[in-house]
């Protein structure tokens, strides 16, 4: 894998974050890794976005690139390549969390996130202290 050298716009923080994550899909193939248990790129390709083989592999090798996620030996196929969020990525998860709380409470969203929100609601440091656990 080539690893790609970043170049930020700035020293601000979000405009940083941005240049890592800020396109369309980065943050959805998170989010499939978080979430939905997704680990191979055949998995990513099947996500309900749609998302187009080029750009997979071009988000795939900037997040590796930011450290967000590894790439690693699929236990199972020497043909397949089995992707994991850092601890770095794995930091990300308070991010999703109010990003799905900030959805759900202005916009139409699945029924899954919006019984995510309640959970959010009652205990959202239990739930983000649980999502840590199973994914270290």
């Amino acid at each position: 894998m080539k690893k790609r050298k970043i170049a930020y716009r700035s020293e601000c923080p979000i405009s940083t974050a941005l240049d890592i994550f800020g396109d369309k899909w980065s943050l959805l193939i998170i989010r499939d890794m978080m979430f939905k248990g997704k680990n191979t790129y055949g998995d990513f390709l099947k996500g309900d976005e749609g998302i187009a083989t080029n750009t997979l592999a071009d988000r795939l090798v900037m997040l590796e690139s930011s450290d967000i996620i590894s790439r690693q030996k699929h236990p199972e196929s020497k043909a397949k390549i089995l992707y994991k969020l850092t601890p770095k990525g794995i930091a990300l998860i308070p991010v999703l969390v109010e990003i799905i709380a900030w959805s759900e409470k202005y916009h139409m969203v699945h029924p899954q996130a919006k019984e995510f929100a309640r959970q959010i609601e009652k205990d959202k440091s239990g739930l983000i202290k649980s999502l840590f656990k199973s994914l270290q």
